[in-house]
């Protein structure tokens, strides 16, 4: 498959120029400015821009701000375009996150051969972090599936919930609840980092994670542990590895998905905007598949059922802004829910 290649220059001849040396081995796109860029991006996302940086209205380095201020440009390699033969102009541009310089008047091979080692690096890099990204993801899926399975209650919880915690953000994010919190959320990470919520439970007895009837309130506060543990775990990894984005978001997933809003739930008794949205957003996630689950001390309750016992509970248990983000799409936890269920017969 051809990689795309945009050229933006407002100069016809460096435009026509780039595309005659590009085009046998790319599909080649010029631009005549960095608005018309920024058109473009909406509908076509390339593998590389060659940029110029001297442009009227809107320059080389305001568009490259521009992409790597904006979540779904800012992996796009840069390549400035200049004639420009200055140290300072070169350092600032790599400072701000461009890849290489061309200078110009460039000459077809030069310009191919440069943009055939950044496709190509870029290429490499992609598969190597995607591999690794497979990796880490297996592992995190095999230790928490070692927990689930000593509890024999709670079979599919971490798939099921961690698929209700995608859906749930994104409706969030398509109307705009808690905005500025969540706009640059990656789904498919927090969906991963909601699937180790459960971790601590690898510090519970076997004697009271499968108990059939109710627990003692002894028994109970020690599984209410079980969030304290996880954030113990998770804490002493990033301790060990440094703290990242992933392992940050897995913390406050285990951490705090059993505060409730009205200052009720436990480990820390957090009230309202002092619990972390991870829990939050965790809290309606996991309370839906324990409500529509059968355990041995409860029958599995209807869909409808779980919907109105939640609704009942926004603004007691549940942050009432995401209960109601819930209330629109809850559907939808209703078809992930059978859908998971269908792939395993």
């Amino acid at each position: 498959m051809r990689k795309t290649i945009f050229v933006v220059d407002d100069n016809d001849t460096n435009l026509s120029k780039a595309e005659e040396g590009l085009e046998d081995f790319y599909d080649v796109m010029t631009i005549p400015s960095g608005a018309r860029l920024f058109t473009i991006l909406k509908k076509i996302k390339p593998h590389l821009i060659l940029l110029d940086i001297e442009m009227p209205e809107m320059d080389g380095f305001q568009v490259l701000e521009i992409l790597k201020s904006t979540k779904e440009y800012k992996e796009i390699p840069i390549i400035f375009l200049t004639g420009i033969r200055e140290p300072e102009i070169e350092a600032r541009g790599f400072e701000s996150g461009v890849v290489d310089f061309v200078t110009k008047p460039f000459s077809a091979p030069v310009l191919l051969n440069r943009v055939k080692l950044h496709i190509d690096v870029n290429l490499l890099i992609k598969e190597h972090t995607e591999k690794l990204a497979r990796n880490h993801q297996n592992m995190i899926f095999i230790l928490a599936d070692m927990v689930e399975n000593r509890d024999s209650g709670t079979g599919g919880h971490i798939e099921r919930t961690s698929e209700y915690v995608k859906v749930l953000v994104s409706e969030m994010q398509k109307e705009g609840v808690y905005a500025d919190q969540i706009k640059d959320w990656d789904l498919e990470m927090m969906g991963i980092c909601a699937i180790l919520h459960d971790i601590g439970k690898i510090g519970i007895t076997d004697i009271i994670l499968n108990k059939p009837g109710k627990l003692t309130d002894e028994e109970f506060a020690q599984m209410k542990n079980h969030a304290s543990n996880g954030a113990n775990i998770i804490n002493r990894v990033i301790n060990r590895t440094g703290e990242d984005e992933f392992l940050h978001n897995a913390l406050l997933f285990a951490e705090y998905h059993h505060e409730s809003w009205d200052g009720s739930g436990y480990p820390h008794g957090l009230k309202e905007l002092n619990i972390p949205i991870q829990g939050r957003v965790m809290a309606i996630a996991d309370v839906y598949d324990a409500l529509i689950s059968e355990r041995p001390y409860k029958p599995a309750f209807t869909h409808e059922k779980a919907v109105d016992i939640i609704m009942k509970d926004s603004g007691k248990r549940f942050d009432p802004a995401i209960a109601n983000v819930f209330n629109t799409i809850h559907d939808q936890f209703n078809t992930v829910r059978q859908t998971i269920k269908d792939n395993k017969h």
